[in-house]
């Protein structure tokens, strides 16, 4: 998938797992301004990202698992713009 370095990553990251996961609840969270300066921050203010997101494709799935079903969904992106995600992900009623 290709995205257009004009959109924000972060509705890029909210888009790619609505699709993927269809959550009852995403929050996606830009944290690159906290490392400014740090290994890692190319200078874009876009590189550093949390997600809190809810989904019934979790269900009966580890921690593990679900960490794998939110980093294929942004695969090219963890190669290419996002150099930290820090994931929380949950089935609904957790």
């Amino acid at each position: 998938m290709t995205t257009l370095a004009t959109e924000p990553l972060a509705d890029t990251i909210a888009a790619r797992l609505t699709a993927a996961l269809t959550p009852t609840r995403l929050h996606v969270s830009n944290d690159s301004a906290q490392h400014a300066g740090h290994m890692g921050d190319d200078g874009t203010g876009e590189s550093h990202f949390s997600v809190d997101v809810e989904s019934a494709a979790f269900a009966g799935l580890n921690r593990v698992a679900r960490q794998r079903l939110v980093n294929k969904a942004l695969a090219d992106l963890l190669e290419t713009r996002i150099h930290a995600l820090a994931i929380k992900a949950r089935a609904p009623g957790e």
